[in-house]
């Protein structure tokens, strides 16, 4: 069984084997997430995601690319729905966390660290982006052993945690 746990640090520093980035479709980085991302993995992420993914990556997908200057081994981007624009079904969210966990496997990533897809300018609440990451990990098979949910700030570690007692999962 895979164990979640909910942490809170700056999902760029962590020694993980992949780190999940909540990007936008262009897959050219951003705000939020993805600039942090972008902006600590240096250009060789960029120049992978123009390479890898030419045409970008449509909404609930999921592709990697190498994490340039970041601990990390690899970044694993996902392109989560936008609440705002009308991309209200949460299954929609869901495939964000089943894709990425897709993409951990064929990596072979066994420690792998989200940030709260959704939850931030796409207007998702971060208990709908916790439930829809328990709700991936728990139905679908993964050879993932560990996955990290990462609160930006205290206070968003503590709903992390709150959501996932709430779901009976240890957190």
């Amino acid at each position: 069984m895979v164990r979640l746990t909910a942490i809170h640090a700056d999902i760029t520093t962590l020694e993980v084997d992949a780190i999940v980035n909540a990007a936008n479709s262009a897959m050219r980085g951003g705000g939020g997430v993805d600039g942090a991302i972008h902006a600590a993995g240096g250009p060789a992420v960029l120049a992978d995601c123009i390479a890898r993914f030419p045409d970008g990556l449509p909404t609930g997908d999921a592709g990697w690319t190498s994490a340039g200057d970041l601990p990390a081994r690899w970044i694993i981007h996902t392109v989560g729905p936008n609440r705002h624009a009308g991309q209200t079904d949460p299954a929609l969210l869901e495939s964000c966390y089943r894709g990425s966990l897709e993409i951990a496997d064929q990596l072979g990533a066994r420690e792998v660290a989200f940030p709260l897809v959704g939850a931030g300018v796409y207007g998702w609440s971060k208990a709908e982006s916790v439930a829809a990451a328990v709700r991936a990990v728990r139905s679908g098979s993964t050879d993932v052993e560990h996955v990290i949910l990462v609160g930006y700030d205290a206070a968003a570690q503590r709903e992390i945690e709150a959501a996932l007692a709430a779901t009976d999962e240890p957190g």
